[in-house]
C-alpha cells in the first residue's frame, strides 16, 4: 500500500475514534438521562406440565400476581429503586427436573427462590439452595424433613404432614366414626408423608387399618387394589397423593360399588377434583384438609384476594396461589428492611419474621423455617361445590 493510502486510512481510523469518544462524553453528559433500574431477580418453581399442570400454574400466577403489584406500588431497597423479575421454571413434578431447574436458578444468582410445589421436589432441591446460600420458601411441601434437614436457608407457610395428617386421622374416628380404614398413598414424598401421619392418629384414636396399598402419581387405574380393599369393608379410604389420581379413583370406587368415605390430604383438596372425580364425587362423601385457612374477619382478604385474581387472569384460585403470593411478598418485605436483597444480608430478617400480615394470615417463622401455630381448613364436597367445615390451629 502506498504511503498517500495508508495516511489516508490512518486518519479515518483516527476521525472514527475521535467522533466515537465525543458521542460517549456527550451521552454520559446527557441531562436527565436516568441511569437503568437494578434488577431483583426472583426464582419460582412448579409443574406447569405434567398432571398437576393446573396446580403448577396456579402456583405460578399467585407469584405473578404478587410481583406484578410490588412493581406498580414500587420496592425500594436501601434507597433505591427496583425492578422485580420472576424467573419461572418448571419441575414436571419430577425430582431430577426438580433438581435441575435448581441449579439453573442458582446459576442465575437469584436472591430468592419460591417453591417447590411438592415435597418430592422441594426436599432434593432445598440442597442446591442452601449451598448457595439462596432463602427458598415452600408455599405447599408438607412433608416434615424439608424443614428438618437444618438447612437455614428453608422456609414454609403452610402446616407440616403431622399436623395435616394427624387432623385428619382423628377427624376419621371421632367424627366420621370411621372403625376400619384403608389407606392407599401414591410412594411420593408428600403421598406417603400424609398417609403414614394419617394412620398413627386414626389408630391412636382407636382405628382399625384393614388395608395398606400403594399406587403411583400417575397411574390411571386402580381396580386391582380397589377390589381388595372393598372386600375388607372399610367405612372410609384415605388416599395420599393428589388430586389428578384421586378424581379417577373415586370414579373407580363407584364403579365398584365402594360406598366409604373419601379422604385426602390438602393434594386433593382443590376445586379441580370435582370436575375429575364427576358424579362419584357425592354429597359429603368426600373430606380433606387444606393446609392453611382464615376466618373472621380475615376471610374477606381472602375473598378479596379470590376475587382479584380471577379479575386479573380469568381464572378461579385453585389450591396454593394465596400461599405463593404470601410467600412472595414476604420475601420482599425481608428485603426492605434489610435493606439489601443480597441474601446473606437478608435472610436473617427473613428468618425472624414474626408479625407480617398475609392473605393467608399471619406468618411467623420458627427455629426450623416452618410456620408456627399454622392453620388447617376442613372441607367436604356436595356435588361440585366444596364447602368449608372448620378452620382448625
Amino acid at each position: 500500500m502506498r504511503l498517500k493510502q495508508v495516511n489516508r486510512v490512518l486518519a479515518i481510523v483516527a476521525a472514527a475514534a475521535l467522533l466515537a469518544a465525543c458521542g460517549k462524553k456527550e451521552e454520559a453528559a446527557a441531562p436527565g438521562a436516568a441511569a437503568p433500574m437494578p434488577v431483583v431477580k426472583v426464582g419460582h418453581v412448579g409443574p406447569v406440565s405434567g398432571p398437576i399442570a393446573h396446580l403448577g400454574k396456579d402456583n405460578e400466577l399467585g407469584a405473578r400476581m404478587a410481583i406484578d403489584e410490588l412493581n406498580a406500588a414500587g420496592v425500594v431497597i436501601n434507597g433505591q429503586k427496583v425492578k422485580l423479575e420472576l424467573m419461572a421454571e418448571d419441575d414436571g413434578a419430577d425430582p431430577k427436573q426438580g433438581t435441575a431447574v435448581a441449579q439453573k436458578l442458582a446459576d442465575a444468582k437469584v436472591v430468592g427462590v419460591i417453591g417447590h410445589l411438592n415435597s418430592g421436589t422441594t426436599i432434593p432441591a432445598s440442597k442446591i439452595y442452601s449451598d448457595a446460600g439462596i432463602p427458598q420458601i415452600s408455599p405447599s411441601a408438607t412433608n416434615p424433613k424439608y424443614t428438618r434437614q437444618g438447612y437455614k436457608t428453608a422456609f414454609r407457610v403452610v402446616a407440616d404432614d403431622v399436623h395435616l395428617g394427624s387432623t385428619l386421622g382423628k377427624y376419621a374416628v371421632e367424627t366420621l366414626k370411621a372403625k376400619n380404614v384403608a389407606v392407599i398413598d401414591d410412594r411420593t414424598a408428600y403421598g406417603q408423608g400424609v398417609a403414614e401421619e394419617f394412620t398413627k392418629a386414626a389408630e391412636a384414636a382407636g382405628a382399625k387399618i384393614v388395608a395398606k396399598e400403594f399406587t403411583t402419581d400417575k397411574a390411571t387405574d386402580f381396580n386391582a387394589i380397589l377390589t381388595s380393599i372393598k372386600g375388607k369393608k372399610p367405612d372410609v379410604v384415605f388416599f395420599g397423593g393428589m388430586d389428578a389420581v384421586g378424581g379417577p379413583m373415586l370414579k373407580q370406587m363407584k364403579s365398584l360399588g365402594i360406598t366409604a368415605k373419601f379422604m385426602g390430604g390438602d393434594g386433593i383438596c382443590t376445586a379441580e377434583l370435582s370436575k375429575l372425580a364427576g358424579d362419584a364425587i357425592g354429597s359429603e362423601q368426600v373430606f380433606c384438609a387444606e393446609a392453611g385457612g382464615v376466618e373472621g374477619e380475615a376471610k374477606a382478604g381472602m375473598d378479596k384476594f379470590r376475587a382479584d385474581f380471577k379479575a386479573k387472569f380469568n381464572v378461579d384460585v385453585q389450591l396454593y396461589a394465596p400461599y405463593v403470593y404470601d410467600a412472595t411478598k414476604v420475601m420482599v418485605a425481608a428485603m426492605v428492611k434489610a435493606g439489601s436483597s443480597d441474601p446473606a444480608k437478608y435472610l436473617p430478617v427473613l428468618a425472624a419474621t414474626s408479625d407480617y400480615k398475609g392473605v393467608t394470615g399471619p406468618i411467623a417463622f420458627d427455629e426450623k423455617g416452618d410456620i408456627k401455630n399454622g392453620a388447617l381448613t376442613l372441607f367436604t364436597y356436595k356435588g361440585q361445590s366444596r364447602e368449608q367445615l372448620a378452620v382448625i390451629r
